[in-house]
């Protein structure tokens, strides 16, 4: 009869410990410790039901649709910052059209410039929702069978995707937003309704260590050691667009090079290793060739004295396991032939 007891027990104690996470999570409200991301409002009504955020991260935001066979984005861009991600469930009545319609309204509204944007499988790919699903991409919420549930697989419907961009004094923002019809098959009350999944990566600028160096110390450098770093040459993000706040460094560049006619160098372009080798070995050529070409044509100097080479991350300065290393590694070096 004890043994019995016991059984009866044991079985209730399991019964009520599966049963407290459904018991536990009240979808009416924000989950605790929750909140949006600053600058980025959410659908009104809608509710957090999944957040994380952490100082220092890495994601990928989609530049382009999701390609099935591959399991990935056809186009893609790393960034690194602040990460935050947040789960939403919209109101029962809401479209993912509408919900998408007012997150890019007020993204625009706020300075941010699109990267991506599309609606419907045939545009967002195949299967877009894998995204999430599949916890190896890095997106997927686990704190909960809820949260692991989002986006049930074969329940999704009208995918609809918005990523953008914003520079600002507080560093550059990053954003990815997913809204799609969708079935959660861990708690029907998060289901038969839209969820979005939001997620921002804020990149603080680099701090102002990297000065302007002048002409003089240019060819002191090269005179002495043979070569010259120099963090003064900034580029849009994963891009080979010299920003016009590099011009500073491009007149003292050219102005040593007007004070030196006889001196030919290599413009030498670095990266972190943040990517593929191959990738950041076009990326680096690319970006030495832009810098020629604006020494060219915009300050008269000789083409015949300028060879732009690439190197990627193939030679660091500092590690490539630290923030502050990988912004030592990414440079432009000039070296004397």
């Amino acid at each position: 009869m004890k043994t019995s007891s016991s059984l009866v027990y044991l079985l209730s104690m399991l019964l009520m410990t599966l049963a407290l996470p459904g018991m536990a999570r009240d979808l009416s409200k924000d989950m605790p410790g929750a909140q949006d991301i600053a600058g980025i409002p959410r659908f009104g009504g809608s509710v957090i039901i999944g957040y994380r955020s952490s100082q220092f991260d890495e994601a990928v935001m989609p530049s382009g649709p999701w390609d099935k066979g591959q399991g990935a984005w056809r186009e893609s861009i790393k960034v690194e910052g602040r990460r935050t991600r947040i789960i939403y469930l919209a109101p029962a009545d809401a479209s993912s059209l509408e919900v998408m319609r007012n997150y890019e309204q007020a993204l625009t509204g706020a300075g941010y410039e699109t990267i991506y944007q599309c609606s419907g499988f045939a545009e967002c790919g195949e299967k877009v929702e894998q995204f999430y699903i599949d916890a190896s991409q890095g997106k997927k919420l686990t704190d909960s069978h809820l949260l692991k549930y989002v986006f049930s697989d074969t329940s999704v419907e009208e995918p609809r995707i918005y990523s953008a961009r914003r520079s600002s004094a507080e560093g550059d923002s990053s954003v990815f937003v997913f809204a799609a019809f969708q079935d959660n098959f861990a708690d029907s009350q998060a289901g038969d309704r839209v969820a979005v999944f939001v997620e921002e990566v804020l990149s603080k600028p680099m701090q102002n260590r990297m000065v302007l160096v002048d002409a003089e110390k240019i060819a002191q450098g090269i005179s002495a050691e043979g070569r010259i770093a120099l963090y003064g040459i900034h580029f849009d993000f994963d891009k080979a667009t010299i920003l016009e706040e590099s011009r500073p460094q491009l007149e003292e560049m050219a102005r040593m090079l007007n004070e030196q006619p006889e001196l030919e160098v290599y413009v030498v372009g670095h990266t972190d290793n943040k990517g593929t080798l191959d990738y950041n070995m076009d990326l680096s050529r690319r970006r030495a060739e832009a810098v020629v070409q604006a020494l060219i044509q915009s300050y008269g100097i000789l083409g015949a004295r300028l060879t732009p080479m690439g190197v990627a991350s193939l030679s660091p300065l500092a590690t490539n396991t630290t923030e502050d290393g990988r912004a030592l590694n990414r440079r432009v070096e000039l070296v004397a032939k």
